[in-house]
């Protein structure tokens, strides 16, 4: 796909992001993967100010290539697309739920099957660390071990995928389970789903991949 079309698609996801409430203002930033580098979000930019112009082109060792300032978060975004070489998007967001989950530091166990449309048993919740630093994009890393989406300690989600539309319905997903997942608290104690239960599901959503 051509730069220029990337650039349309990041735009449009992340007006996107805003409009079904994952972001609002200046909250949140996204990128995708371009050829050897990324483009990524510019920062202290609301969406609604954005141009495909503001998108910010960079090196995957943190250099900017073309654009202005890059997101604050850009150290994940760079350490995530060079480990995973099947990731293509990521999305960062302030969700009301996954954010509520996240300030508890509460990972969100197997409380629906639809959990394991992150990649597994549950969704990991890292430790708090200040924006912007290493140590977040290192906390980061290993919640997303085997997983397409994490929680944020005090602070929001990241949601990955193989495109930006992958990547967007993954973080609508996980915000539906992380409501579920506080309504449930509120009603009583949930139940949750074995690891013999979710491994059957996980085996199932392949096999439909594979029939799709």
């Amino acid at each position: 796909m051509i730069e220029q079309e990337l650039r349309q698609q990041l735009l449009d996801t992340s007006l996107r992001m805003v409009e079904c409430g994952l972001n609002r203002g200046t909250a949140g930033n996204a990128s995708v993967r371009c050829g050897s580098g990324m483009l990524i979000t510019p920062s202290a930019l609301p969406v609604s100010e954005m141009e495909t112009e503001s998108l910010v082109l960079m090196d995957l060792q943190g250099n900017v290539l073309q654009g202005g300032k890059p997101s604050s978060e850009w150290r994940f975004h760079s350490d995530i697309l060079k480990a995973r070489s099947e990731i293509n998007a990521v999305l960062h967001m302030h969700p009301t739920f996954a954010t509520t989950i996240a300030c508890l530091r509460r990972n969100v166990p197997a409380v629906h099957y639809h959990v394991a449309v992150a990649g597994g048993g549950d969704i990991r919740c890292t430790p708090y660390s200040i924006f912007g630093e290493q140590k977040l994009s290192d906390y980061a890393l290993e919640a997303l071990h085997d997983r397409k989406a994490c929680l944020l300690g005090n602070h929001g989600m990241i949601a990955l995928g193989t495109d930006l539309n992958d990547a967007y319905s993954v973080a609508i997903e996980v915000e539906f389970l992380c409501e579920i997942f506080w309504r449930t608290l509120q009603a009583g104690k949930p139940n949750i789903l074995t690891q013999q239960q979710m491994h059957e599901v996980q085996e199932k959503f392949v096999s439909y991949k594979k029939r799709s």
